[in-house]
């Protein structure tokens, strides 16, 4: 990835960080976001990162984070969206701020960084990296908003890989399964819950940040320029097999 410039929405997140890591072994140029200045300004320096505080669910901020990226590299090769937000709950114990929250966190973040990335990308094209769940391609008990709004986000990575072909823009998807992160904590730090949590994934065991960052930035690998408007489930076999 060298001589290549890329953006992680959510950077200073696990996965965000891990992949910020990896392309930044690669000699990659790198502008990572956030919403909390603390952790992004040391996930930042921790791989020479530039960075830019700005809430992904503001359309505006997330159009002004992307125009610094250009102006301070001449152009972007990548975009990555990490936000997200994860409730497990059915819809009839779901309130109304907690379903906006979730669509705003997950498909509203998504969906202004396709915006606001394609723009910048029609002249030289790119790469586009959105985060679905494998909840959404898959039907489980209690994840009736999240599914919604990860669905969502498997459909817009469809539409904009044709909306943006003939642009060189590439849009692909990785919908992982339960992923070890801080944003998880609330789940994998209980013992009941991590325990079904295992049970549910063949592979035994929850994700790593490291197992989605891989993905990622194999998506984002310009010698993968053949794909493109693919859902890639990395998810220990969750979305797909059953024992």
């Amino acid at each position: 990835m060298q001589n290549r410039s890329f953006v992680i929405l959510g950077g200073s997140g696990g996965i965000g960080s891990e992949t910020a890591r990896r392309l930044s072994d690669q000699g990659a140029d790198l502008m990572l976001a956030a919403r909390d200045e603390s952790d992004l300004k040391a996930t930042a320096a921790e791989v020479d990162a530039s960075y830019h505080v700005m809430d992904a669910t503001e359309i505006e901020q997330v159009e002004s984070c992307i125009d610094a990226a250009v102006d301070q590299f001449g152009s972007i090769d990548g975009l990555v969206n990490c936000v997200g937000s994860i409730i497990l709950k059915p819809a009839h114990r779901t309130n109304l701020e907690e379903w906006r929250h979730t669509v705003s966190q997950n498909l509203d973040s998504a969906f202004f960084a396709v915006r606001a990335a394609a723009k910048r990308m029609r002249r030289d094209g790119g790469s586009i990296v959105l985060l679905s769940s494998a909840a959404a391609q898959t039907g489980l008990a209690n994840h009736d908003a999240i599914a919604a709004a990860k669905g969502g986000v498997i459909g817009l990575t469809r539409a904009a890989a044709a909306s943006y072909s003939s642009r060189n823009i590439r849009v692909n998807c990785i919908a992982p399964g339960l992923v070890d992160t801080p944003m998880a904590e609330h789940l994998t730090e209980r013992e009941a819950t991590r325990k079904k949590s295992l049970e549910m994934h063949p592979a035994g065991r929850l994700g790593t940040p490291e197992d989605i960052a891989s993905a990622i930035v194999w998506m984002l690998d310009p010698d993968n320029d053949w794909v493109t408007g693919q859902v890639l489930g990395v998810d220990g076999g969750l979305g797909s097999v059953k024992t």
